[in-house]
């Protein structure tokens, strides 16, 4: 079985594959601080949660955005599963010519997902990554990364107005009944929502206009993807597990 890894800064995602088949998935919350023993031991309790021991893990695979846990969680799956696993970075075949500069620079998650991406679909594709940053990827009809954006997230929207605004209390993520709000926290839920789907479909536009690809196929995934995709107008599609998929497909090109 392959244990795939996607280190982002909000949360760790574990998807566990039997083949091309994803039968388990489990989200960690990410910290800095933790060492590869508490990470261990985290796995560890995941798969016997599940009635499966570490032996029956016999191959790995990671993606992060963020170096330092990159090298906690290599420690920890030598040290649980016997052996290193498969990092995603320089060296590895994607099958993805990188249109970007410098190629390097592209963050191992958005490399990924475009993996997936057009695996699947073998056309021209823009994936929306709901995570700590919203990521937009373009992917050509030749199946090149050709670049995209990068927009802060909306939790580090939301937080930043509450930090800097004294009189606006902290509010939850969620779709107020109008978009004009009819208490200081509708207005502030509607501000940050409605506005967010707004930016996430005058981005997919511009960027279909640029790719000359006014069919490309939108998908989008990370945590917030479905909390935002019924108010969305180029979103076709969600899939939470993008990146989890786009690792497996990695490892079997790695292999």
């Amino acid at each position: 079985m392959l244990l795939a890894f996607d280190i982002g800064n909000t949360n760790l995602t574990l998807g566990l594959y039997d083949g091309s088949t994803r039968i388990h998935q489990w989200r960690l919350e990410t910290v800095h601080q933790r060492t590869d023993d508490e990470y261990g031991l985290l796995v560890r309790q995941l798969l016997l949660g599940d009635g499966l021991p570490p032996s029956a893990i016999t191959a790995t695979i990671v993606a992060s955005v963020v170096p330092v846990l990159t090298r906690t969680i290599e420690a920890m799956v030598t040290r649980l599963f016997g052996k290193p696993p498969m990092v995603v970075g320089p060296g590895l075949k994607t099958g993805i010519p990188v249109l970007y500069n410098p190629p390097k620079d592209v963050g191992a998650d958005r490399i990924v997902n475009a993996v997936a991406a057009y695996a699947r679909y073998q056309r021209a594709c823009i994936v929306v990554d709901f995570g700590t940053a919203t990521t937009f990827d373009s992917i050509t009809e030749r199946g090149e990364y050709a670049g995209g954006a990068i927009a802060p997230g909306i939790n580090i929207s939301m937080v930043a107005l509450f930090q800097h605004a004294a009189k606006l209390p902290k509010v939850d993520i969620a779709r107020p009944p109008s978009v004009v709000g009819k208490s200081t926290v509708e207005s502030i839920q509607s501000g940050v929502y409605f506005g967010y789907c707004g930016l996430v479909d005058g981005l997919v536009r511009r960027m279909k206009v640029e790719m000359k690809a006014p069919n490309a196929k939108v998908v989008a995934t990370g945590g917030l993807a479905p909390v935002l995709v019924r108010d969305t107008e180029t979103i076709e599609e969600v899939d939470e597990g993008l990146t989890l998929e786009g690792l497996r497909i990695l490892y079997e090109n790695n292999r």
